[in-house]
């Protein structure tokens, strides 16, 4: 463990994004518990060549069922993780609480048995579903009186009602946390990716912390001003006009449209990264290189919505698949219209990842790897904002 650091675990740890970002902005994990056993063998990886920030972690391969976190009580500053995404993904059946796979009661049982200071919890843009309004209302109001726990025989409508009346009278004296929640695009925060996670962030309610979420710090209307009004992202890329997208609005009227909204002045916020930026010091795929992870894959085709990222863009959201790579999220489109699969490398930068952090497993598993991580940078981000309100 690191000097001065402050502590922290986390669960449903993944290929360790979550954990990288954290660990850079100064938590230092005393825990990280992860089921699957590719993610587990990327994790150790990384550890086991002393990766920078992973060096010092302690990984344990377990179900979170299997542990009891009361060890920890009143010694952490966070509890984070993203509990398994896949009954609330738009990709996925949206059983929410009648899905075996729903791991959100273990992560409010974590912050009953260690009473953290704070906690980072995220998930999927499909969270906040409408259907799931209810559900989403009983999460957070779980994590807002965690000592508050399900009776035997009693459903979680009727839990849910049962918090709900503590919240209204307002007399609670037990364990409280005062939590927001909001969407977020990873691209707004220099992720080259248009990737939207929910983040759940709570502080124990005896600590009076004020805090709000980091605002954006990069935004679309600056990447199109930089590539339509000064042109100087082709510049700097050294790309020809002739190398450049073709539009569906005219680059005139694209340039006139933000003039009119900004004036003279370009946007403050930096501007979107596109895909380009993010791998354009990578050597071509299938040539050698010293890159890790970075090997061709072969076979990828496009047809009507399978079309792949547009290089001059953030990409499209990466994602893992129930069954398999969807490879329309995990190509690049060139502005020739040419096509080809990302290499693992490739996706570890579209996420963040740092270059000496290895990606356990075949291509397929790596990229499900990836796809079901939160980008590294957007991470810092949050974890940042949350380390800074913890030592102020």
């Amino acid at each position: 463990m690191l000097p001065g650091k402050l502590n922290s675990v986390e669960l449903f740890s993944g290929a360790g994004g979550l954990a990288l970002g954290m660990a850079k902005s100064g938590f230092s994990h005393k825990l990280l518990v992860e089921f699957n056993r590719d993610a587990v063998d990327t994790l150790v990886m990384n550890h086991d060549k002393r990766q920078a920030q992973i060096k010092y972690w302690n990984i344990k391969h377990d179900d979170v069922k299997n542990i009891s976190f009361e060890k920890y009580k009143n010694d952490l500053s966070v509890v984070a993780g993203g509990p398994p995404c896949q009954p609330f993904s738009i990709g996925g059946k949206h059983q929410a609480f009648n899905d075996n796979r729903d791991m959100f009661p273990q992560a409010v049982r974590a912050v009953r048995e260690s009473v953290p200071e704070s906690f980072i919890f995220e998930n999927v843009k499909g969270l906040l579903r409408k259907n799931l309004g209810s559900y989403f209302e009983y999460i957070i109001l779980q994590l807002t009186y965690p000592n508050v726990t399900l009776h035997d025989a009693e459903t979680w409508e009727d839990h849910c009602s049962r918090l709900k009346k503590i919240n209204t009278k307002g007399s609670y004296k037990g364990l409280k946390y005062h939590v927001k929640f909001r969407l977020l695009n990873s691209a707004d925060y220099g992720v080259p990716q248009r990737r939207e996670r929910v983040f759940i962030v709570g502080f124990r309610s005896d600590l009076k912390i004020q805090w709000r979420f980091p605002e954006a710090t990069h935004s679309q209307d600056a990447l199109l001003w930089d590539q339509w009004v000064t042109g100087k992202y082709w510049q700097r890329l050294h790309i020809s006009e002739t190398d450049r997208p073709l539009l569906q609005e005219s680059a005139v009227k694209i340039s006139s449209r933000l003039q009119k909204k900004y004036g003279l002045f370009r946007p403050e916020k930096k501007s979107w990264v596109t895909v380009r930026e993010a791998i354009h010091d990578l050597a071509a795929p299938g040539t050698e290189n010293k890159f890790d992870n970075h090997v061709f894959k072969a076979g990828a085709k496009s047809y009507p919505g399978h079309t792949g990222s547009p290089i001059d863009e953030p990409s499209k959201t990466l994602k893992a698949g129930d069954h398999g790579v969807p490879g329309g999220e995990n190509m690049i489109r060139f502005n020739d219209g040419s096509i080809r699969y990302f290499t693992v490398r490739e996706a570890a930068r579209i996420q963040t990842f740092p270059d000496d952090y290895h990606l356990s497993g075949a291509w397929s598993e790596c990229m499900r790897q990836i796809g079901n991580a939160v980008p590294v940078t957007l991470a810092e981000a949050v974890a940042n904002s949350v380390y800074h309100a913890l030592t102020a």
